[in-house]
């Protein structure tokens, strides 16, 4: 793309894990970025690294995205500095382990802020501008728990059941507009997720689980090929497909056991 062409990128959590590496891909095809997290440090560090590298125009906002009026306050400065948005990646999330009676609850709030109040709002505001040019795409960065009830992560499991579901409707009711949503829903992957979480010793992740990178390229060709749904990885599409063929009242053991501590 030349300066003229290149569409623009939103992307929210570019500094680590997933989000991180989706930001690498669309800079290496020579989209501008807008990226926005908490740490103004680090996004202007990677901002400088990418400019250097791609040549791309990268804009930063340092904003905690958890807060309710984080959304409203991103889209007035979006539009104070005249950017169009063309491509928003919600990626943007965390979460919190441990049983639900245990967990802190403003923590929690938060979570539930971030991952789906935040994402909703966002894309609330950007897509009908999107609609309006007749072309632009959504990326939802979900999970595979959003396919079954999550005990010990239950809050967590249940936003990312919004995400998804939120996604696939959305996808249907833009069909015809030039404007795709895509919902990326990866399994376990090694990021500093877990360590935020505190959830290292959980079964789920321990052995060998899929390297971030990996994920973001293939949720990258999802988006960029309009699908509404991307599960990267065999063994997860089996994951995702367990609460179809398995008893939902068996479930939630299941992924309890799953979750559970290794102890030594």
């Amino acid at each position: 793309m030349n300066a003229q062409t290149r569409s623009t990128a939103l992307i929210t959590g570019p500094t680590s894990g997933i989000g991180l590496d989706l930001t690498a891909l669309f800079a290496a095809d020579h989209h501008d970025l807008v990226l926005v997290s908490r740490g103004a440090e680090k996004l202007s560090q990677l901002a400088e690294e990418l400019k250097q590298k791609h040549g791309v125009a990268v804009t930063v906002i340092a904003m905690d995205l958890s807060e309710p009026e984080a959304p409203a306050a991103l889209c007035a400065e979006l539009e104070r500095r005249k950017i169009e948005v063309d491509v928003l990646v919600n990626n943007a999330g965390y979460a919190q382990y441990g049983a639900f009676t245990e967990t802190d609850a403003d923590q929690e709030r938060r979570m539930m802020q971030l991952n789906m109040v935040t994402l909703t709002e966002l894309t609330k505001r950007l897509v009908p501008g999107m609609v309006k040019r007749g072309r632009g795409k959504v990326l939802n960065v979900a999970s595979t728990a959003a396919f079954m009830p999550g005990p010990l992560m239950a809050v967590y499991y249940a936003s990312k059941a919004y995400v998804l579901s939120l996604s696939e409707a959305l996808a249907s009711e833009l069909q015809g507009t030039g404007v795709s949503v895509t919902a990326l829903c990866p399994g376990p992957t090694r990021t500093g997720f877990q360590a935020r979480a505190q959830m290292e010793s959980s079964r789920l992740v321990q052995g060998k689980i899929m390297d971030s990178a990996t994920v973001a390229k293939v949720g990258y060709r999802g988006l960029m090929a309009g699908k509404p749904l991307v599960i990267p990885g065999f063994s997860n599409q089996v994951q995702a497909m367990a609460p179809r063929l398995i008893p939902r009242s068996a479930m939630p053991a299941i992924v309890k056991r799953a979750q559970a501590r290794v102890h030594a």
